[in-house]
């Protein structure tokens, strides 16, 4: 049976949404193609960073809780974001990250620059192959812009448990192992899984990933994977309307939060391609507080 088609969107947990903005927009020269808010506690942003057209697959989103207290690193968790960058682009990131800049190493068997953003998620820059396209309005030139996602990194106590969620529903392949390492792919992502059976758990914060979620078709896509995550003795929840996509929520058996996601109908359905991320745009059902909600929210400006 069809598995799922790789990553859809991570999702990270911010501290100033302003600094955030900087960061992501400025830095690493990604389109901001969504400014919303989180739609289980609109009193934050959800602030959603892709390519030019939002393809599934490029997208890197996050909640700014400022008041949280920093990301606690352990096992349930996803301790680490890749994203991919042309080959032969390193030497430009190099000087352009500057203290952001964690040093060098490979991940996937490929070149690799490490960083941690500014509120200390860690990140790592990759010469691979992405989905994205250029965007013409970005301050990186296209020859060296950020393709999309390529992969995580995830701690968890016991390794088969997981991977029978990652192989026999999502349909990720083992395509290396080490100790207690396992290096899966599905579709040019990745996902490298470790397991510290001593490991501490760990724990929501500001510089941590929330969840990561993974492509599917459509919603009848969806629900076949819902149902075999049923038949591991996982809770997933029924399809739930984030107006951009259906998704559906559990956790694998390690503890880290997963999303399945649609691909469709994407973030032009409701503005046009070209003022993506202008603007505060919100789901119709919370269009009736929207006083109440931009009150609550601190002003945003885009990078120059």
């Amino acid at each position: 049976m069809e598995g799922s088609h790789g990553l859809h969107h991570i999702t990270c947990i911010a501290g100033d949404p302003q600094e955030n903005l900087d960061f992501y927009a400025g830095v690493l020269g990604l389109r901001l193609v969504k400014r919303s808010v989180n739609q289980d506690d609109p009193t934050t942003y959800h602030l959603f960073y892709a390519d030019r057209e939002g393809t599934p697959g490029t997208d890197l989103t996050f909640f700014p809780w400022p008041k949280l207290p920093p990301h606690r690193p352990g096992v349930g968790q996803a301790v680490e974001v890749a994203l991919a960058v042309p080959e032969g682009s390193l030497g430009y990131w190099e000087g352009r990250l500057g203290p952001f800049l964690r040093g060098q190493g490979q991940r996937y068997g490929r070149p690799a620059l490490l960083l941690q953003d500014p509120h200390g998620l860690p990140l790592a820059l990759v010469e691979a192959p992405g989905p994205g396209r250029p965007w013409e309005g970005s301050p990186v030139p296209p020859a060296h812009q950020v393709r999309g996602l390529l992969g995580a990194r995830l701690l968890v106590r016991s390794l088969l448990p997981s991977l029978a969620v990652l192989e026999g529903v999502l349909g990720y392949r083992r395509v290396a192992e080490e100790g207690d390492r396992v290096l899966l792919a599905q579709e040019g992502s990745f996902l490298e899984v470790e397991a510290l059976p001593q490991g501490r758990l760990g724990a929501f914060g500001v510089g941590g990933v929330h969840h990561l979620a993974f492509r599917v078709r459509d919603e009848a896509h969806g629900l076949a994977l819902r149902q075999k995550a049923l038949h591991l003795g996982l809770r997933p929840t029924p399809p739930i309307d984030r107006f951009w996509f259906r998704s559906i929520y559990f956790r694998e058996p390690g503890g880290v939060l997963f999303e399945l996601a649609t691909d469709g109908p994407g973030f032009a359905v409701d503005e046009p391609l070209e003022g993506l991320g202008q603007r505060l745009v919100l789901p119709p059902w919370l269009e009736a507080n929207r006083q109440r909600i931009e009150a609550a929210l601190p002003p945003l400006h885009l990078p120059a």
